[in-house]
């Protein structure tokens, strides 16, 4: 059977866990080609961790990236807002070979998963 392997995360799981954690879990199933979903998305910082350590470990064997997309919460603080602490409601991530973005707004998140 042909498909894509999806990976739906649960918010409660991705609390238990520290940052390096769920970024190196986040890494090593794109890594095997899989979309992960996470349902409570990452902080700001966790997304720009991600990229870096996304960065260091391009064309290691083989990887050429990730594609990541969240929308955010519908409440977001003043606080929030100027010290970038909230977080996705829902977080998207794939290979960037697999998963491309064509639309994206408030509570709606489009993509095209490709098959290799």
């Amino acid at each position: 059977m042909e498909g894509v392997p999806l990976n739906l995360i649960s918010k409660d799981k991705l609390e238990r866990m520290s940052t390096m954690e769920k970024l190196r879990m986040i890494l090593d199933e794109v890594k095997e080609g899989k979309i992960v979903v996470l349902e409570s998305g990452l902080s700001p910082e966790e997304e720009a961790k991600l990229i870096e350590l996304t960065m260091l470990e391009i064309d290691h064997e083989n990887f050429v990236g990730i594609e990541v997309e969240s929308y955010p919460r519908k409440t977001v603080s003043f606080f929030q807002k100027i010290f970038g602490k909230s977080e996705g409601r829902l977080t998207l991530i794939g290979p960037a070979n697999r998963l491309k973005t064509l639309e994206k707004h408030e509570d709606q998140i489009k993509a095209l998963v490709q098959f290799m």
